[in-house]
């Protein structure tokens, strides 16, 4: 596409190119003074460019759309380093941001949301190629925390060391999280991994791999306040969730099932974990809320050692555990082989115990 020039800005005593691609205008920024002045002028359908630097931290950007971030070389990341949140983007439909490094924030690395409108979600989040780390270290504190959004990707992100969940999703609905990379760092409280609650629902997790990412590395489902649910009247904390061909090692557990209502879990790799393989639990019984139900679990392998996993599903009350189905997974116990079949709520279908 031919580029035209529009116009030069000054900004932070250094001039920047500002370039329209069709009808996009494109800011190219190469410190942090230059960021925070091009952010006061920013207008819809603006790409950010960012050169090789260290830009800290605490950057908000709220009612803008179709706003691209992005390295203005994808080899050399900006860093964000520090304050409460590195960016925090509110009601910013057809965002993209991507090849970004963010570290050592206090609360959250990235925190996208809907401005506080249960009944209006932001649509066409992209977040690609992201580097998230160091974060909280203690507390509810994620590295990467959506709110109200849909039509979301968040592709290719490495996340080590957080306080809470690495990603975690309120509300979100038709939403993709492919080839990720969440690993747990030594005191960091880490809840969760990946956290799916609030009402999310149509999300599909794939080919990610989690390394000790916290006691749940899955969190399918969870603990959510009534006053944030999004849409307000859901009745499940997540509903037709799709969990496949993903890596999962060590943790207390591979997934909790959470209160959700429908998931698929299949063709994942579970080793080593620690206590339990699944969990089924109720956290959320508030009047109309199904219990945890409609899962399916099927085409896994999983390998543990029986002298850590004595029971295989931790199941807690007000679950519904015989609506959920088994079938063609290989359960391996590794230490003591003769001991592999799991011990589960409703029979197995074409399971296979043992190397």
């Amino acid at each position: 596409m031919k580029r035209h020039v529009l116009r030069w800005l000054m900004i932070g005593g250094m001039f920047s190119c500002a370039c329209a691609h069709g009808e996009r205008t494109e800011v190219i920024v190469r410190n942090a003074a230059e960021l925070r002045d091009a952010l006061k002028l920013l207008r819809d359908d603006t790409t950010l460019k960012l050169a090789a630097a260290e830009y800290g931290g605490g950057y908000a950007v709220a009612n803008r759309r179709g706003l691209h971030i992005a390295a203005l070389d994808p080899a050399q990341k900006p860093t964000f380093t520090g304050g409460n949140q590195a960016w925090h983007f509110s009601r910013c439909p057809g965002l993209q941001v991507a090849h970004l490094k963010i570290s050592g924030q206090k609360h959250n690395g990235l925190n996208i949301d809907d401005g506080g409108d249960r009944n209006q979600r932001v649509k066409g989040i992209v977040l690609r190629d992201l580097e998230v780390s160091d974060i909280g270290p203690v507390g509810n504190f994620d590295g990467i925390k959506c709110s109200g959004l849909e039509d979301l990707l968040i592709e290719d992100c490495r996340i080590h060391g957080w306080g809470g969940q690495g990603i975690d999703f309120v509300g979100c609905h038709r939403a993709q999280i492919r080839r990720c990379h969440l690993q747990g760092k030594a005191g960091f409280s880490a809840t969760a991994g990946i956290q799916l609650k609030g009402g999310t629902a149509d999300v599909v997790v794939e080919t990610c791999s989690f390394q000790n990412a916290s006691a749940r590395p899955l969190n399918i489902g969870g603990s959510t306040g009534l006053e944030f649910f999004r849409p307000p009247d859901a009745q499940a904390e997540a509903m037709r969730i799709i969990v496949r061909q993903n890596r999962i090692e060590g943790s207390e557990c591979a997934a909790a099932f959470v209160g959700v209502d429908g998931c698929e879990f299949s063709h994942n790799q579970i080793l080593q974990p620690q206590k339990w393989i699944f969990r089924i639990l109720q956290e959320t019984r508030a009047p109309g809320f199904v219990p945890c139900r409609r899962v399916t679990i099927h085409h896994n392998k999983i390998e543990f050692q029986r002298a850590k996993v004595r029971t295989e599903l931790n199941i807690g009350d007000a679950t519904a555990a015989d609506t959920f189905v088994f079938h063609d997974n290989h359960w391996t116990a590794s230490d003591k082989p003769q001991e592999s079949r799991p011990q589960l709520p409703v029979k197995e279908t074409d399971g296979r115990y043992g190397p």
